[in-house]
Parts: structure tokens; C-alpha cells; sequence
């Protein structure tokens, strides 16, 4: 039995991840943050799909009886994990770009139009 503690890891990775998001302008530490709500978001799915002493569904002859997982969260978490990595691979693109043309990665001076 794995208890709650699955969930509360959930809370406290979404938690650091929204803080992060709240309290920092570096937008380094911003993909940080991203990626942080990001695991805490798989590590939910993954829980949900658990089934204590449950069977993988890739076995099609199993005993009578025998309780199957579902591979829909784990398919959710896979496509997920695809997703967010192309997301923090464009987000840490677009941070090194504004650094070689601004000079700075705080997201304060950034937002100032030159023009």
C-alpha cells in the first residue's frame, strides 16, 4: 500500500513549482518552475493509475481473478513527459536569445519596449 504520501509529493512539487513562479524574475528559474509543476502533474497521473499488485496490461494471459492496470495514465504521462520536454527546450532557447540580445535574464527589464 502506498498511502498518500504520492500526493503529497504532488502538492509539494506543484507548490515549490508555483512559488517559483511567484516569487522569482530570473527566467531561468521560470523554466524551473515550469518544469517543476510539470513533474509534479506526471507524478499524479502516475499515481492515479496504480493498482496495488495489479498486472501490466501488455500480459494478455493472466489468471482469472488477477486485477489488470490501466494504460491510460501511463500513456497520458508518457505523452506528457514529450510535451513538457519540448516546452523547456524552447523556453531555454528563447531565454539564451533574449540574453544575447538584451544582456540580462530578469524578466522586469525585459518587459520595457525599445523602440
Amino acid at each position: 500500500m502506498i498511502g498518500n504520501l504520492p500526493f503529497v509529493v504532488c502538492m509539494i512539487l506543484i507548490g515549490l513549482g508555483l512559488w517559483t513562479l511567484l516569487s522569482r524574475r530570473n527566467l531561468i528559474k521560470l523554466a524551473i518552475g515550469i518544469t517543476l509543476i510539470e513533474c509534479g502533474v506526471n507524478l499524479f497521473l502516475v499515481t492515479l493509475g496504480y493498482v496495488e499488485r495489479g498486472v501490466a496490461p501488455i500480459y494478455t494471459y493472466t489468471q482469472p481473478g488477477v486485477t489488470m492496470v490501466l494504460p491510460t495514465p501511463q500513456a497520458l504521462t508518457l505523452t506528457s513527459i514529450v510535451i513538457g520536454m519540448a516546452t523547456t527546450a524552447l523556453m531555454l532557447a528563447f531565454a539564451v536569445v533574449i540574453y544575447r540580445h538584451r544582456g540580462t535574464l530578469d524578466a522586469r527589464k525585459i518587459r520595457e519596449l525599445k523602440g
